[in-house]
């Protein structure tokens, strides 16, 4: 590999395969037709271990036998390659179906909270923002010392939330132990559970991508999917609920869980989520 390797030059070493098309999709993401007839996703990285952390992920979830995720065909420290997902149109019914898929995925744990998923880096990412996995003992104390904290402190540490603001989240993280809910056991979570990373496939299964994987609390996930708008989100909930009931308060708990993405996005692209962010402690201190 060098420097100024394409696209399909990696599709072709990381698989064996001959290439016989690309389609840019993006500035780092390329669709490759192999000379097999299968169509791959080939993705370049260079932030150190992004690549491998995903890939991880990938196997983790898809290792569960739950919701699907594209295989991993190739991977090295520069590139990724995966299953490209035949997409169609989303439908109550596949709805249903992946709200008991993400059930029985987020039932089949982790070691603990924090933890990273097997052959996963430490320093991994969510999105274009690094991301830690340490295991931790319990939930509150994990979700503030390595969730919510970090990013806070980054945002006030550049500007982007002045420290009257942050004071309303450090308020959360003081009180977490008793916002938190009954305890549960640490999920096996997505991790940026977000719209544009549940492809609708065109065989009426759900496949997710771009994990950000790691053992967390399973209502981060399902506040993650509310945030940002997932068609059918009733149905994802009735289908999830119909296979794992969820703690009474569920629903109060909400803004706590969102808060670490919406701080996520306060770093990544400024003020314009800063409101958002505070709403979710205001929504969490009043839950």
């Amino acid at each position: 590999m060098t420097e100024s390797e394409t696209p399909s030059a990696a599709a072709a070493r990381l698989t064996g395969c001959a290439v016989t098309g690309e389609r840019p999709l993006s500035g780092t993401v390329t669709e490759v037709a192999l000379d097999s007839g299968q169509l791959v996703i080939v993705k370049g990285d260079a932030a150190p271990g992004a690549l491998r952390a995903e890939a991880a992920g990938l196997r983790w979830l898809g290792d569960a036998g739950t919701v699907r995720v594209p295989a991993v065909r190739g991977l090295d420290e520069r590139w990724l390659i995966t299953d490209r997902v035949d997409t169609g149109p989303p439908s109550a019914r596949a709805a249903v179906r992946f709200g008991r898929e993400l059930a029985a995925l987020h039932a089949s744990g982790a070691p603990a909270f924090g933890s990273p998923p097997p052959g996963g880096p430490t320093e991994a990412y969510i999105g274009l923002a690094p991301m830690r996995n340490v295991a931790a003992a319990d939930w509150p104390n994990w979700y503030a010392g390595q969730r919510v904290l970090p990013y806070l402190r980054s945002a006030v540490d550049t500007g982007i939330l002045e420290h009257a603001e942050a004071a309303v989240v450090e308020r959360v993280c003081e009180r977490l132990p008793e916002l938190a809910g009954p305890a549960e056991p640490p999920a096996r979570l997505h991790g940026d559970l977000w719209n544009g990373n549940v492809l609708w496939g065109a065989d009426g299964h759900v496949r997710l991508i771009d994990p950000a994987a790691h053992g967390g609390h399973r209502e981060t996930d399902l506040a993650m999917l509310r945030l940002f708008g997932c068609p059918y989100l009733a149905e994802v909930l009735d289908g999830y609920r119909q296979a794992a009931p969820l703690a009474p308060g569920w629903t109060d708990r909400v803004g706590l869980h969102q808060l670490f993405p919406l701080l996520v996005h306060v770093l990544l692209f400024g003020r314009g989520y800063a409101g958002q962010a505070l709403s979710a402690a205001q929504a969490a201190l009043a839950g």
